[in-house]
Parts: C-alpha cells; structure tokens; sequence
C-alpha cells in the first residue's frame, strides 16, 4: 500500500505533551518539559487509515512522528544538534516503511529548509509550502468574499512576504487585489519581492518595515518564521481579514480578545478526502489537517514519491501544480477556525456587524471633528 510519514513537534509544550503523556504533563511544569524533551528519543504518535482519493479510490496509510523540539530550542540550540535530531526522527520514519515524509511546523524551516534533511535519508522529503501557499491564498480570498470584500477593490498585505512561503503569496495575491503591502524586515530583500509581485498584475505594490501600515489593509495574510507574536489589535484595520499561516501564531491571542470587528482565521487548514482517522487530536476537527500535511499525503495518493517543495525556493509552478493535484484527489478547504475554535456563520455575521458600527462611528467622530 502507498503510504507516507509526517513529522510534528510540540508547539506548546504542556499542552502538546499531554496530548500523548497526559500524566506527566499534568505533573511537570512546562520549564520541565521543555528542557527534557531535549533528551527525548523520536516518538511514534500514531497511524493514519482511510484516507481515499476521490479521482481513483485509492487507499492509503501514513504515520504521525514526533520530533521532540520546541520551535524555540530549534532557533536556539546548535544547527547540527536539530538536524540531528530531526534526521533522526525521520530514521524513524524509514523503519515505520514510509515512502515519502513530510516535514511539519519549525522542522520544515530550520536551517536550510530541508536540504540537509533529505540529504540524510533514504526516503524523499517534502516541507509541504507549496500547497500551504495555494491553501493559504485560495483561505484569504474566500474569507474575504464573505466578509463582503471585493478584492479588486481591496488593499491586500503580506507579512514575512521575503520567506520562502511569504514571497509566493505576495506573487498570487498581487493577481487579486489592486494595492499590495509588503512587510518584512529587510529593505532590500522586500524590493526584489515587490518586483516579483509586480509582474503577476496591475497591483501597486508597496514595501513597509512597519507594522503599522497593516491598518491600511483589508486583507492580511502573515506568513513569519517568529518566535512570539507579531500582529497586535493596534495594527489592524476594522472590518480586516487576518489569515494567520505561521506557527507558532503570528498573531496576538489579544486581537481576538479586544478586536471583534476583524476576522482572524488559521490558513492552511484542509478537509482530507476519505474516512480519514488520524488516531491523534491534534486540535483540529476530524478528518481536517494543515495544508503541509495534506501536500505528503496528495503526493502518496499520486504516487509521486519525490522531494516535491525543499529549500527556501519555492516556483508559482510548483504550487500551482500542486493546486491542482490536490483538487483532483478530493482535498478542499472546509470552514474557518481561530485560534483551535470553529468560527459559526452567526459569529462571522456579528464580525460583520460590528466593523460596520465602528467604521460608522469613526466616520461620525472624523466630521464632528472637521466642523470644529
């Protein structure tokens, strides 16, 4: 049977351990924990059944490992001390009898975003981008049609828009918006990607390295390798789209607690084709899985056992290819959550209502102001 294996780590690290060892979680403090998963062995987590491609009906398996790394101890610790523990974990997957793995979160983007990885093992490797970047766009677009925003119209932004992942979405989403803000921190890298963006359409592109300029967009899609929040309720625009790609989260927990007339989604969340059962809760409802996930899982379907998206380099072709692929064999992107909750129609319709009533009351305070 075709099959795959897919790499996770621990994000929060109480949390995330005592998904799999609740009693020790619930006894350790989180210091505690961070600091031995150091010392812990690669971890078999689960194993993956049903999923079905809609195109051929074909079945396949695949297998959760974890990588016991906090995405802070993979930007802090020495590069060879988490390759090391990275190839390891996908040894693991070798001896499970994977044909492809999929590297998950901080794994896909430490070092040299992949390369090493793969160079190391017997199996190909992909970081899952590709789709990441088509699921990510294709979430923007379709949360903004139905907050009533036409994108043509619209000013879009993208943040971290000089990552690998950050530099496609710039490119894709200047095809849609008239007016696209990139911000990153590095004047020069953001110009090579305004020009990239400017050749897919009529957009005006403009380059920021201040957050605040995100108050000028409806659209705002944050894609940073950060290790703490970047996007704080100040930053944004009422009535504002937020689809947040990055983990750990670029955006505050406090935007959601203090801006309810601006909407928030995960990007990169997809239904699986088939009865799928992860046999693992890694917060998502059933059947649903990040878009790097479902890109190792699409190529397995496919049988296109290959090092798909590797490297900090990432073509419009490959994730237009990808697109594509993954729509034949039946994976589609089903709903919005924020920050692990399903987002209702009712709650969207009252985001709605709300960024009407305070533009409304700026708009009053602005001419109260102008008649003094």
């Amino acid at each position: 049977m075709d099959n795959f294996a897919f790499i996770i780590h621990p994000v929060n690290p109480k949390r995330d351990a005592q998904r799999k060892f609740p009693v020790l979680a619930k006894l350790l403090p989180e210091p505690a924990i961070e600091y031995l998963s150091r010392y812990f062995p690669p971890l078999y987590i689960s194993h993956i059944t049903g999923i079905t491609s809609q195109a051929t009906g074909k079945e396949i398996e695949g297998w959760f490992i974890a990588c016991p790394l906090t995405p802070r101890q993979m930007v802090s610790l020495p590069p060879e001390t988490v390759y090391k523990k990275i190839i390891a974990t996908g040894k693991l997957a070798e001896k499970l009898g994977a044909k492809i793995l999929g590297l998950g979160g901080f794994t896909s983007v430490v070092g040299d975003a992949g390369l090493t990885i793969s160079k190391h093992l017997d199996i190909p490797v992909t970081t899952g981008d590709s789709y990441t970047v088509a699921v990510a766009v294709d979430a923007t677009l379709k949360a903004a049609q139905r907050l009533r925003i036409d994108p043509a119209a619209a000013t879009g932004a993208v943040v971290g828009a000089t990552g690998s992942i950050g530099r496609v979405c710039a490119q894709l989403l200047a095809r849609h918006v008239s007016r696209l803000i990139l911000v990153g921190r590095n004047p020069e890298a953001l110009r090579q990607v305004q020009h990239l963006a400017e050749q897919q359409g009529g957009a005006e592109v403009q380059i920021s390295t201040e957050m605040q300029h995100l108050q000028q967009a409806d659209m705002v899609l944050t894609v940073t390798n950060a290790i703490e929040a970047v996007i704080e309720p100040h930053h944004l625009k009422s009535g504002a789209i937020v689809c947040d790609v990055a983990r750990p989260r670029d955006v505050s927990r406090r935007v959601v607690e203090q801006r309810d007339d601006v909407l928030v989604i995960e990007g990169g969340m997809v239904k699986v084709p088939g009865p799928v059962n992860f046999n693992f809760d890694f917060g998502f409802p059933a059947g649903m899985a990040f878009a790097c996930m479902a890109e190792t899982i699409c190529l397995a379907l496919e049988g296109r056992y290959q090092s798909y998206t590797l490297g900090k380099e990432i073509s419009l072709e490959q994730v237009e290819t990808m697109g594509a692929m993954a729509a034949r064999h039946g994976f589609k992107i089903s709903g919005f959550r924020s920050f692990e909750l399903a987002l209702s129609e009712e709650r969207i319709d009252q985001i709605i209502h709300n960024a009407h009533h305070r533009r409304a009351a700026e708009k009053q305070a602005q001419l109260k102001w102008a008649n003094l």
